[in-house]
């Protein structure tokens, strides 16, 4: 049977805090904040903030290996942090998350439409996230109380490796029953998951304005004046670069458009992997 391009697309892999929830993706850095201060270690908001996407002991793994977080830690322990550090910190990260979940758990303005706009073209909703199941059975959980269910959801804890690893990405396809991962568009607001959609050969799409980069809660967003968001979606375009996002759009609420234009390549033939 001869090899035919996809010329439409299947299957749209959403990440969750900072794309469908949690507007400025305010729940899992705060809580890192929160969980090396229980160990009298001071972390930012803006340091808990840079590795974003990846899975969250990895997360923590890079925060140690920040030069002033080990410096912080060896001041208090008389050592720089070890994986059993990293893991103790990490066992306490996991409560604190999931009884605060809840705090952060808004939809992102528009994204029930959006993804409604999306199914009404016969688009499948595949889903992952940085959090493990035990997180992320929570936030599945009150995302549907408001109205959002996605078709399959892949915690980081479920495949061999997370993001920026394609496994998860690749775990939504089979699952799904995609044909083609071209026939796929990844969006997230990380450059973890943004290497992820790349790595499984898909599209990407990345988030400029509801998630990690910016930081901000949505009335701070829509607060801006037009001066600073165009200084600030130059400072994220930057920060995505070495990533290759096929596109950068502020909040999902712009995805139909790119879904439309991402078709119309289809169509010529054009595909994720060369473009």
């Amino acid at each position: 049977m001869k090899y035919q391009n996809p010329n439409t697309l299947q299957a749209a892999i959403l990440d969750w805090a900072g794309t469908v929830v949690d507007f400025g993706s305010f729940a899992p850095t705060q809580i890192f904040v929160e969980a090396f201060a229980e160990f009298d270690v001071q972390v930012s908001i803006e340091e808990a903030r840079g590795p974003m996407g990846m899975g969250k002991w990895d997360h923590i793994r890079t925060l140690c290996d920040q030069p002033q977080v080990a410096e912080r830690y060896r001041k208090a322990f008389g050592r720089t942090p070890t994986d059993d550090d990293v893991t103790a910190i990490y066992e306490r990260f996991m409560p604190l998350q999931i009884e605060k979940i809840a705090e952060h758990s808004a939809l992102i303005p528009g994204a029930l439409e959006t993804i409604a706009a999306l199914r009404a073209q016969g688009i499948k909703i595949g889903s992952c996230s940085g959090y493990p199941k035990q997180v992320m059975d929570k936030v599945v959980e009150l995302a549907a109380t408001n109205g959002y269910i996605a078709d399959h959801v892949v915690a980081t804890d479920e495949v061999p490796n997370g993001r920026p690893w394609p496994a998860q990405a690749l775990a939504n396809v089979i699952a799904l029953g995609i044909d083609d991962v071209a026939a796929c568009v990844k969006i997230d607001d990380t450059v973890p998951g943004i290497l992820e959609g790349r790595r499984a050969g898909m599209w990407t799409v990345a988030l400029t304005c509801s998630g990690n980069a910016l930081g901000l809660t949505y009335e701070q967003f829509r607060a801006l004046d037009a001066a600073t968001l165009a200084s600030e979606r130059k400072r994220i375009e930057t920060l995505f670069a070495g990533s290759r996002p096929h596109y950068l759009i502020d909040t999902i609420t712009d995805l139909p458009g790119v879904i439309a234009d991402i078709n119309q390549r289809l169509g010529r033939g054009e595909m994720p992997q060369s473009a």
